[in-house]
């Protein structure tokens, strides 16, 4: 731990990079995989059973804890980590993704976002100062810009005037946030799938000289190669001693391929929502635990894994919590899911450490490919 928001190159592998940030609260190893705390809780999850998996950051949502429980209340009641007893370093997202998401509820213009709740239709208007003092009221350690996320694929005027506009946010953002000993504000680059604004985002927020920076607008709807393509512009434009975090991603194979890109973080509900509708990741691939193939199978998912959800309990049991609409099945899948994403992460790490990245993922997909045991 540290007093000030630091960020070290440990190791690299071709593009892939491992790294750590060293923060107040706690020190992230990268590749870090971020579970999704929306509104102060990892659904279905203990946050002691997130820590022991082996996460070292989750992340919270501004826009759903601005609307309940308030980010007044939760400043009221010592910050978002007195509230839900985390312990170890924070990201809140801007609200930008919801802006995009109720596009049907808001209007936008250059002075913010002015949008009815989906919750009860009351009005709010968010600023790019107003996220970042909603930000600090939660009193995360890593804030994100107020952006404009576009649903791809969209127009190129469309894709540029929301990038654009981003930009000026940003720099209204980084005013707003000042100087907070320990925390850290990243900027967010925007560009849709077109190289040209891609780059133009990523330099101009280079120029910012933020403490970190995010890829945005990204995994809504376009092909995996054309994400892969946005970073191979953006992350070389992007300095190489800042953190560079890729929002809302993903699969197991999103993360693996990214991070031979040069991504060093990650964030999604993939493993929680998963394991709440039934579906389990491993080594083996995914595995759907609502398939009859499972009613009388007394093996474990994996009993070569440490998560006990994984080793204990038998794909019987697992099949029957989801087919009779169980919340156990989803908590012990989900469970699971986030140990075996936080084991792919570690392993991630081991290998670059190693310089034998490219083998590392061959042998991982290879697992993914052969597929589950046989049915018995």
């Amino acid at each position: 731990m540290t007093e000030t928001f630091q960020f070290k190159l440990l190791a690299t592998d071709g593009k892939a990079r491992r790294g750590e940030v060293s923060m107040p609260r706690g020190t992230i190893r990268t590749p870090a995989f971020m579970p999704v705390g929306t509104v102060g809780t990892v659904k279905a999850m203990y946050l002691e059973q997130v820590r022991d998996v082996g996460a070292d950051i989750i992340l919270g949502n501004t826009y759903h804890l601005m609307l309940r429980p308030g980010a007044e209340r939760v400043a009221r009641l010592g910050g978002l980590h007195n509230f839900i007893r985390w312990e170890g370093p924070i990201l809140t997202d801007s609200g930008g993704f919801q802006v995009m998401s109720l596009s049907g509820l808001r209007k936008l213009d250059e002075q913010g976002v002015t949008f009815k709740s989906h919750i009860d239709g009351a009005l709010y208007h968010m600023s790019p100062e107003r996220s970042i003092e909603i930000q600090g009221l939660l009193d995360s350690d890593i804030q994100m810009q107020l952006d404009e996320c576009v649903a791809l694929p969209a127009e190129p005027n469309d894709v540029e005037r929301a990038m654009e506009m981003s930009l000026r946010w940003a720099e209204r953002c980084k005013v707003a946030f000042g100087d907070q000993p320990g925390k850290a504000m990243f900027g967010i680059v925007q560009g849709g799938d077109t190289a040209k604004l891609r780059e133009r985002s990523a330099l101009a927020l280079k120029d910012l000289d933020l403490k970190g920076y995010a890829v945005g607008g990204l995994a809504v709807g376009e092909p995996q190669e054309v994400m892969l393509d946005m970073l191979d512009v953006t992350c070389p434009a992007l300095p190489e001693e800042k953190p560079r975090y890729l929002m809302g991603v993903g699969t197991p194979d999103d993360i693996l391929k990214s991070v031979a890109h040069g991504i060093d973080m990650f964030d999604c509900v993939m493993p929680t929502r998963s394991g709440r509708h039934g579906l389990a990741f491993t080594r083996y691939g995914r595995i759907n635990l609502r398939n009859a193939r499972h009613a009388e199978d007394a093996r474990p998912l994996d009993e070569q894994s440490s998560c006990p959800a994984t080793r204990d309990y038998s794909r019987a049991y697992l099949h029957h919590l989801i087919r009779s609409n169980e919340s156990l099945g989803g908590m012990l899948l989900s469970w699971n899911n986030l140990a075996y994403y936080q084991d792919l992460m570690a392993g991630i790490r081991k290998a670059i450490e190693e310089g034998r990245y490219a083998d590392f993922m061959a042998e991982t997909q290879e697992g993914w490919q052969r597929g589950d045991l046989p049915p018995v």
